[in-house]
């Protein structure tokens, strides 16, 4: 059993996920270079972001916390969208995806007990022909920042897609059937865990 829970993320939305999960956990953010390398592909590059995460942060805590640890991205023929650096960028990255349909791919990395698993889950969302009128309504609610995409289907962002294919909590940025899947492979059970971290 974990001693504690830690979440490597400050994402409001895994927070979410794991509460609905009836968990109880610490936040522990680290600081790491997100910068994809040259000619990186997207499901290499959120699968190295998030184990680089979930590595940082187990060398902070004792080796029976379990440390959860995820990266969301989008892509676009290979084109690795992260989270936008203005509004300017944030307009840019919209209008690309402006009537096409990506990738959403959600990576997780789970560490306890000197065990490790990482694996990662593609959704597909298609998103409307965003017109100039709905792009600046968009930008001007600052929905789009801190976003992989600049957009969050879950919020007002859900104004600009047409349809989601997969699982909505990849698109949110914590696959629940992923993460139980990995926890399992490091001899923990979702449901049993619940209690842990108090």
């Amino acid at each position: 059993m974990a001693n504690k829970i830690v979440l490597a993320s400050r994402s409001p939305r895994r927070k979410e996920i794991l509460e609905k999960l009836n968990l109880k956990f610490v936040i522990d953010p680290p600081e790491i270079d997100e910068t994809p390398r040259v000619d990186e592909e997207p499901t290499k590059y959120v699968q190295r972001i998030a184990a680089a995460k979930a590595d940082l942060v187990a060398l902070r805590h004792d080796q029976k916390d379990l440390i959860i640890a995820a990266d969301t991205t989008v892509a676009l023929n290979s084109e690795i969208f992260g989270q936008p650096q203005d509004i300017k960028h944030a307009r840019q990255m919209i209008q690309k995806l402006s009537g096409k349909t990506h990738s959403v791919l959600t990576a997780v990395s789970v560490r306890w007990d000197g065990l490790s698993a990482n694996g990662f889950d593609e959704s597909k969302v298609t998103m409307r022909e965003v017109t100039s009128e709905l792009l600046e309504w968009y930008l001007a609610t600052g929905e789009s920042m801190g976003k992989a995409g600049a957009y969050a289907v879950q919020g007002q962002g859900a104004a600009l897609t047409a349809d989601v294919r997969g699982e909505l909590d990849t698109v949110i940025g914590l696959p629940v059937r992923l993460l139980e899947t990995l926890l399992g492979r490091i001899g923990l059970d979702l449901r049993e865990i619940s209690g842990s971290g108090k």
